[in-house]
């Protein structure tokens, strides 16, 4: 039971100290415990802490929003921020939108949104629809709506040559889009895809050229292109968001957990100019709505977030690229499991990193996923006072285990170096139990 929680570091009921190696599910980026956000959400609550949006708009709404559009990116300016209460909600929502889109330009045909296997967008049936994750989709496969999945680049156990550095391979994933894009027969409404994957398949980075050829397939077939960037935004990847690597500039663009740092329930669907002018110029309003959209606490918690992370330079700090900050020491402490025998791959960037376990390294065969390496490894760390992210089905969907890691920007060289040598030990020791 937790009970506290100080920049990296979550206390419990018992007094026991954990070291936030996850961010709590990707989620926290500032450091837990920083006390302007509960300031600010204090102060917005004891002024009005609720109106419904069909009455009502907020000074914090249209401030942030304004504030958040300017640090999405020039590309969105003169867009629209639609605020949610979490990832699930926001992908409903992107989803809703690019449909509407279609319908308010003419294109009444356009319904089917394309997405890649092994993603991961949310647990609404909307939101499974568009996953390609095995194991959170198959009990609920006769209640969801089925459209095309797509392979995506994961070099490590690419289908194709990659002896290229997967530029290659990247330009054949991106034609297998463009083909499952033309077997619609001009139903495709949207394609959404993670810039850098999730949890499900664990911080796979694109290789070059690939997303960039994705966003030109999209226009040259009236796609729209949604990115899916509820892990990977607000500086997770050391850049605002992760699509600026690549300088791809989605039509709509989604976010949560690092919104709020988790400090409220939020999420943010941000669109073009041109999706906001298809609405303005046609029927003249969005047909969707959650009660708690652009609810005025977690819209204080998200504002006080962004100005906290902008004041303090955290999304340099994220930059593996550079030498010097948290990230790139991360990267590099990272890098020294490589060599352990049933460390398969080790791959990210910024602060968002996945650690693959693997049963023989030659071959790339996974463990059986009976025996839950991922989780065993998982409990083993918690038991030396470190928080980690365990997953399976990375190589199918089923077999396959990996961490993800993705630890508060603040975190110290110190913090790091202990971190991985606990991390070392939770593997020797679950290894030798085999």
């Amino acid at each position: 039971m937790a009970v506290r929680g100080e920049g990296v570091c979550v206390w419990d009921a018992d007094g026991n100290k954990y070291l936030d190696l996850a961010g709590s599910a990707a989620v926290n980026f500032i450091g837990h415990g920083v006390p302007e956000i509960s300031a600010a959400m204090a102060e917005q609550a004891a002024k009005l802490e609720f109106v419904h949006t069909s009455q009502f708009t907020t000074p914090v709404a249209e401030e942030y929003a304004e504030e958040l559009l300017a640090f999405a990116g020039e590309h969105f300016r003169g867009g629209a921020v639609y605020f949610t209460c979490g990832g699930s909600e926001s992908i409903e929502t992107a989803l809703k939108l690019a449909r509407q889109y279609q319908v308010e330009i003419g294109q009444l045909r356009r319904y089917q949104v394309l997405s890649r296997q092994q993603s991961y967008h949310g647990s609404t049936l909307g939101a499974l629809s568009v996953s390609g994750n095995k194991r959170r989709r198959e009990m609920y496969l006769p209640m969801v709506r089925e459209f095309p999945h797509v392979g995506m680049p994961y070099c490590y156990r690419c289908a194709f040559d990659c002896t290229d550095g997967c530029h290659n391979c990247g330009q054949q994933y991106a034609a297998e889009l463009e083909r499952a894009i033309e077997a619609t027969n001009g139903e495709a409404a949207a394609f959404i895809f993670e810039p850098v994957s999730g949890a499900t398949l664990g911080a796979v980075v694109a290789p070059p050229g690939y997303l960039q050829t994705v966003a030109q397939v999209c226009r040259r077939h009236g796609v729209l292109l949604i990115a899916d960037e509820v892990m990977t935004g607000m500086g997770r990847t050391g850049r605002n968001f992760a699509v600026e690597h690549w300088d791809i500039k989605p039509d709509i663009l989604v976010t949560a957990k690092g919104l709020s740092s988790g400090y409220a329930p939020l999420g943010a669907v941000i669109a073009s100019k041109k999706v906001v002018d298809a609405i303005a110029a046609g029927s003249g309003a969005f047909l969707h709505g959650f009660t708690y959209n652009a609810h005025p606490i977690s819209l204080a918690a998200g504002r006080a977030v962004l100005r906290h992370l902008q004041a303090n330079k955290l999304v340099a700090a994220a930059d593996s690229s550079q030498a010097g900050t948290p990230a790139a020491q991360f990267k590099q402490v990272l890098e020294t499991l490589r060599n352990e025998e049933i460390v398969g791959d080790i791959r990210g960037i910024g602060l968002l990193w996945a650690v693959e376990f693997v049963a023989d390294k030659s071959t790339k065969r996974p463990f059986p996923p009976e025996q839950n390496f991922a989780g065993r490894v998982g409990a083993a760390a918690l038991k030396r006072g470190l928080l980690v992210y365990p997953m399976q089905g990375s190589v199918d969907g089923i077999s396959g285990d990996h961490l993800l890691l993705a630890p508060p920007a603040i975190i110290t060289g110190g913090q790091i170096a202990w971190a991985v040598e606990q991390l070392r030990a939770a593997l020797f020791e679950v290894f030798a139990s085999l």
